[in-house]
């Protein structure tokens, strides 16, 4: 049982056909970002008239499209296609080393590299669409987004932090490697363990999900200067922040949820917890609550 639980509720929003899809939902657009010289995969599922343009930032294993646009037939999975439909074009960025990022000459990825990475993102999308854009992060892709936040504020409306995995008091230890990155191989078991609260996602679902996840990231990215994350600070978030949790998250801490929420500057701020929800929320039944909370906060905020 947790501590201490906000839960914010909002009624379903029905809307009135106002949009339409601009192309098939299961097909995301692939777009390269040069970002320092460095060839980026961008992921783009539009909308006509788009209420908001909303960027996606995975987690640590697996890239955007296994994460945010899982296509299973018969089923409702992908992120980007929920988004879709309440009204908002989204879109999706692969860090370095992911899906079809490819790593750049040092073979690894660093905090402030990708926070810079995200930056770039930001900027070209918000000269692309001339708005400023609702960055929405996962698990590590969380803390990476709340450092981008924090250091490249430009051209972010909002911030959210979903299975923010921050914990209090923790402090990462000075990390300098200068080896070769040992580029292991990843496992079906690692890409099956996020679905922890049973009946919350079908056994196809998870199949598919491990299938593409391999296909996508066959070799696990290397990390290097993670104490990098030591900087992160709510106090330096000034844009409205939504954090955002599984009720079963193993990842997430409530004493951390509980003094970032207080630290953020911004008065427009929520904390929502997903009822029966995990780290793995977006892909389960309790994508729809995860869908609600986003929309109706970024609506909020307008």
């Amino acid at each position: 049982m947790r501590l201490l639980r906000i839960l914010i509720l909002f009624p379903t929003i029905i809307l009135a056909g106002s949009f339409s899809l601009a192309f098939a939902q299961d097909y995301a657009k692939k777009h390269t970002v040069d970002a320092d010289g460095h060839p980026m995969a961008v992921w783009e599922k539009s909308v006509d008239n788009p209420k908001g343009i909303i960027l996606l930032h995975h987690g640590r294993t697996w890239s955007s499209l296994p994460d945010f646009d899982l296509q299973v037939e018969g089923e409702e999975l992908s992120l980007m296609d929920g988004f879709n439909e309440r009204g908002y074009s989204v879109w999706a960025m692969d860090a370095r080393g992911y899906g079809e990022t490819p790593r750049d000459e040092t073979g690894w990825n660093t905090p402030n590299r990708s926070a810079r990475d995200i930056s770039i993102v930001l900027k070209w999308l918000a000269e692309r669409t001339d708005q400023k854009i609702h960055l929405w992060g996962w698990s590590m892709g969380s803390m990476l987004s709340h450092i981008a936040a924090q250091s490249y504020p430009e051209n972010i409306k909002s911030l959210t932090l979903f299975g923010y995995p921050v914990r209090a008091g923790f402090v990462y230890p000075k990390e300098m490697i200068e080896s070769e990155p040992p580029k292991e191989a990843t496992t079906a078991e690692a890409a099956a363990s996020d679905f922890l609260v049973p009946g919350s996602i079908s056994q196809k679902a998870i199949d598919e999900y491990v299938r593409h996840s391999l296909e996508a990231d066959p070799i696990r990215m290397d990390w290097n200067m993670q104490h990098q994350y030591n900087q992160i600070d709510a106090s330096k978030v000034t844009m409205p922040v939504l954090l955002l949790e599984g009720e079963f998250d193993p990842l997430t801490d409530t004493e951390m949820h509980a003094n970032s929420f207080v630290a953020f500057p911004n008065g427009q701020k929520q904390w929502v917890v997903l009822n029966d929800g995990d780290h793995a929320a977006l892909l389960e039944k309790s994508r729809k609550q995860l869908i609600d909370a986003s929309i109706n906060f970024i609506e909020w905020i307008e």
